[in-house]
């Protein structure tokens, strides 16, 4: 146990407000169940923190497994129902769990059961951030999950697939400071570290891009949904937000508290955007957007540059089938997205004003909502990023 916990000496923290993201094969150790062991250790530290008056938020995985080892299921049945199930019964394993090992603490916990589809309207997205940032406020740690149990007509499009793609969500709701995603595995290496015992540890990223996903992807996952490719897309978003991510291995003595305090563990993915006040925050989710834009240089550069709304004559090409009001993504025509904004066309009408003066909207399209397409009020662009730097 770190000595400052021992001590009772206030930490010099580097981070006041954490998502602590912990992965199932953390938790279970390797194992068929949860690893109290693991876990006790885990609640210590948060705990500790929290104490200390650091603001914590913790998205755990773990239910699933917990629910096949309580119905005393040893043969694996693949299927998305059958996983609901499972979810069903850990899920209540998982919390009990927790609120017994953060009680010795005196600690309070909640839960919160998140679905795509509970945050992609911004009413959603603000009735969940209030709510965790009271509960932060009241000091109660909150373990955010999943929302499992839904049907399977609906899990398809309100799913975020997995607790990574969900931690990074949750950091952006709440404006964290930094996320920790724990697992197993020290963090991204240059090649597999499972596989490949000389595999090098990369300690810093500061652009995630084409070279950086395919490591991820060579890097798999035993019992968890998802996997380094998916932290990677995590931490994309994440750092994109303005929230420093770092992945590194869990069972690293006193982890959390360390990387609280500063200490480079792990690979840590420096933020590439500015704290963006709530609703942009929300547009560049990707929760809600319904299609896309591919606009010309002229237009790129007065977004980027000059800080215009995006006219007709600047957009090149429209995909998806979006209304009036919706989310669109933006890219250039090299393929990188600039941003997103809420569009005054529907895509059937950009389809037919694109490429044109804003002057010539009515009469093509007998209305006319405006010259702007999507005017700059409605923009959220995303940060240009820096090049890679390791050290």
């Amino acid at each position: 146990m770190d000595s400052n916990k021992k001590s009772g000496k206030i930490m010099k923290l580097s981070y006041h407000r954490f998502v602590v993201k912990l992965g199932t094969n953390l938790l279970t150790g390797g194992s068929n169940q949860l690893d109290q062991k693991v876990m006790s250790n885990l609640v210590s530290q948060i705990a500790g923190l929290q104490k200390q008056g650091a603001e914590i938020v913790v998205v755990s995985s773990g239910a699933i497994t917990a629910g096949r080892y309580k119905l005393g299921l040893t043969k694996t049945i693949r299927g998305i129902p059958f996983k609901q199930v499972l979810a069903s019964v850990g899920q209540s394993r998982l919390m009990h769990t927790y609120e017994e090992m953060f009680g010795k603490y005196s600690i309070n916990v909640a839960q919160a059961l998140l679905t795509k589809a509970d945050i992609a309207d911004r009413a959603g997205y603000l009735n969940a951030r209030n709510t965790l940032l009271a509960l932060m406020d009241l000091g109660v740690v909150c373990i955010v999950n999943e929302n499992d149990v839904v049907s399977i007509d609906e899990i398809k499009e309100s799913k975020f697939g997995d607790n990574d793609n969900l931690s990074a969500m949750v950091a952006n709701l709440i404006d964290a400071d930094i996320l920790m995603m724990l697992t197993d595995i020290g963090g991204l290496y240059n090649s597999d570290p499972k596989r490949n015992p000389n595999a090098k540890l990369i300690p810093v990223v500061n652009k995630i891009d084409a070279s950086i996903k395919r490591l991820g992807k060579s890097t798999k996952n035993a019992k968890g949904t998802g996997g380094m490719i998916t932290k990677i897309e995590a931490a994309k978003l994440a750092t994109d937000s303005g929230v420093r991510v770092v992945i590194a291995d869990g069972r690293e003595r006193d982890i959390i508290i360390r990387l609280a305090k500063g200490e480079h563990i792990g690979t840590h993915f420096t933020s590439t955007g500015n704290r963006m006040e709530s609703r942009r925050r929300w547009m560049l989710s990707g929760l809600c957007t319904k299609g896309k834009l591919t606009i010309d240089s002229g237009a790129t550069l007065a977004l980027k540059k000059h800080k215009r709304s995006l006219l007709a004559a600047g957009i090149k090409d429209t995909e998806g089938r979006f209304g009036r009001g919706d989310i669109v993504e933006i890219y250039d025509t090299e393929g990188t997205q600039i941003g997103c904004g809420i569009v005054n066309y529907s895509a059937a009408d950009i389809a037919i004003i694109k490429g044109a003066q804003s002057s010539k909207i009515k009469s093509l399209l007998n209305t006319d909502y405006g010259p702007e397409v999507v005017h700059r009020n409605n923009l959220a662009l995303l940060k240009r990023e820096a090049p890679i730097a390791n050290r």
